[in-house]
Parts: C-alpha cells; sequence; structure tokens
C-alpha cells in the first residue's frame, strides 16, 4: 500500500542538509513525490578551522550534490551564507564573507543563508547584518535560522534587523518556527517556515494544527533532514497528514509546494518550469568530475520517471 495514497501533486522540500544523508534518502524523498529541494549552507557538527573548507563545502553545495540529486531525479538548489553559529570565530568570518560572492550567483543558488542567530551574541548580530546588506544588492531572498534557545526573542530580534536593513519581509524566509513565534512572523508579512523533526521543533501532528488555525498562507514545511536525528521524509509525511485530517488539498499543495516557489522563486532560480515536465530523466551512468554514484558490479538506472502531479 503506497504511504502516500492521498498526495497527488509534486512536493519541495526547501530545507534539507542533503551532504549529511545518503542516495537511498534521495531515492526515498523522489519515490514519495519531492521533486525539488533546496540546501541551506550549514556547520559541520564541529568548527571549520580553515577557511578553505567553507571553499570546498559552497562547492559542493554547487556541484557534487547538484549532479548526486539528478541521479534520483530530483532538482537540487542551495543557499550560501555563514551561518550564525561560526559567525562568533571573527577571524575566519571574515574571510568567509569575503568569498560569499563568488558562489552567492552560481546556478542554483537561490538565496543567502542559513543566516541568523545561534546564541544572539554580537558577532552574529554584525555577520547577519553583512549579508542581509549582501542579500538585498542581489537581490535574493534571504534564509533566516532562529535559535534552538530562547526562540521567541531571537526570532523577533531577526525580524527587527531585517527591517533596519531595509529588506522588505517578503524576501525573508524565518526558518524553525512553532507555536510561539507564528502569528508575529505572519502578522509581520515574513515567511514562516517550520522544521519537522521526529522529537524536537515541530512535529507533524502540531504542524497539522498550525496549518487549520493560520491557514496556508505564507507558511512553508521543510524536512532540515541533517546529521542529527532526523527525517527525510518529512514533508510527504506531514503532506499525508494534513489530507488525512481534513486540511484541503490546494492548502496542502500551498505549504509543501507552492509557497516554497514563490519565495524562494524571486530569485529568478528557482522555477516550476526547471522540474516541471511531463517526467524526469535518470541517467546513472552519468559522472561527475569522473565519479559516480555507482560501486562495483551495480547496475546503473536508466529511466525516464514520471512526475507525481
Amino acid at each position: 500500500m503506497n504511504p502516500y495514497s492521498l498526495i497527488d501533486f509534486p512536493l519541495i522540500d526547501p530545507h534539507a542538509h542533503m551532504v549529511s544523508r545518503t542516495t537511498e534518502d534521495y531515492k526515498a524523498m523522489q519515490e514519495a513525490g519531492v521533486v525539488a529541494l533546496i540546501e541551506p549552507a550549514f556547520w559541520l557538527g564541529q568548527p571549520r578551522t580553515e577557511v578553505g573548507s567553507f571553499k570546498d563545502y559552497f562547492s559542493t553545495l554547487v556541484g557534487f550534490e547538484r549532479f548526486r540529486a539528478s541521479q534520483f531525479g530530483i532538482k537540487h538548489y542551495c543557499t550560501i551564507g555563514l551561518n550564525s553559529k561560526e559567525a562568533n570565530n571573527e577571524i575566519l568570518a571574515e574571510k568567509v564573507i569575503e568569498l560569499l560572492p563568488l558562489y552567492a550567483c552560481k546556478e542554483g543558488v537561490v538565496g543567502i543563508g542559513e543566516i541568523g542567530f545561534d546564541d544572539q551574541t554580537p558577532a552574529e548580530e554584525k555577520y547577519f547584518r553583512i549579508q542581509v546588506d549582501l542579500a538585498i544588492e542581489l537581490e535574493m531572498p534571504v534564509q533566516v535560522h532562529t535559535p534552538h534557545r530562547d526562540k521567541k526573542k531571537g526570532t523577533y530580534r531577526s525580524m527587527d534587523l531585517c527591517i533596519e536593513q531595509g529588506i522588505a519581509p517578503h524576501w525573508v524566509i524565518i526558518d524553525h518556527n512553532n507555536e510561539e513565534t507564528a502569528k508575529e512572523v505572519l502578522d509581520r508579512g515574513f515567511w514562516a517556515a517550520f522544521t519537522i523533526y521526529p522529537h524536537t521543533k515541530m512535529g507533524n501532528e502540531r504542524m497539522v494544527e498550525i496549518v487549520k488555525q493560520y491557514g496556508p498562507e505564507k507558511i512553508i514545511v521543510n524536512s532540515a533532514t541533517d546529521w542529527g536525528i532526523s527525517d527525510p521524509l518529512a514533508v510527504p509525511k506531514t503532506a499525508q497528514l494534513m489530507l488525512e485530517r481534513g486540511i484541503p488539498k490546494d492548502w496542502v499543495k500551498k505549504v509543501c509546494y507552492q509557497n516554497a516557489i514563490k519565495a524562494f522563486g524571486q530569485s529568478g532560480q528557482f522555477n516550476e518550469s526547471d522540474w516541471n515536465s511531463e517526467v524526469q530523466k535518470i541517467d546513472q551512468r552519468e559522472k561527475f568530475s569522473g565519479n559516480s554514484i555507482l560501486r562495483g558490479g551495480q547496475v546503473p538506472q536508466v529511466e525516464d520517471k514520471k512526475i507525481i502531479r
């Protein structure tokens, strides 16, 4: 039995840290109806000590991960930025800031992010402002990470800072929202994104209630699906649950597909026409820098996969 039998439209996961996931996760996401995803620049679980590691990481986001996703019929995009946690190493942060314009304009980059607050320090605020200014200059959306600790204060301050820097709310996706922050974010005209984790931040049962309460406008569902305990199928699972609980299909399609296109499509690089064809071609005979996703003896998949309508 198809666990997502009620979903007859495509899905987008607009916040997925795929460098931490296996190729099996890509395959499972594609089979569940995910046609496109956005991978925000993030930290690696331990601090980076050289600017070269950022350079290689950004290159991976616009290079190999884009290729790896294509091998399973998924369009891969990313956002580029200095994350809030590593903004506190100011000597290194200054060098990373110099790198950002070199990557922000590359193919498939749809925003500046994820940036924002972690411990809400002066250094974090400094580099938050610098990167918002870069987004304004490049006319790109901003993807904001709200802090795990003292979330309400950090979320409100993030919105205040964006307004102070002169970026309009419709250019800003405030992520990792919960019941405490949702109303203020929506009332102020920002995009409100919700990260669905198995045990923390926002579960899919709670997400159903959020959509019932506020409706579908400017709400976005994502998975984060990082190197911690997380679920690459959080978006299809949440979409299915919403439909089971009686939320109208057009609402579910907005929060799990269309709103992401509206928000990140402002970059000019995230367009439904990129993937909206009758089929997605998969050819696992292809290589990236001489490398294949296959290992010895594996038979390459070569086919045209129909996308979910």
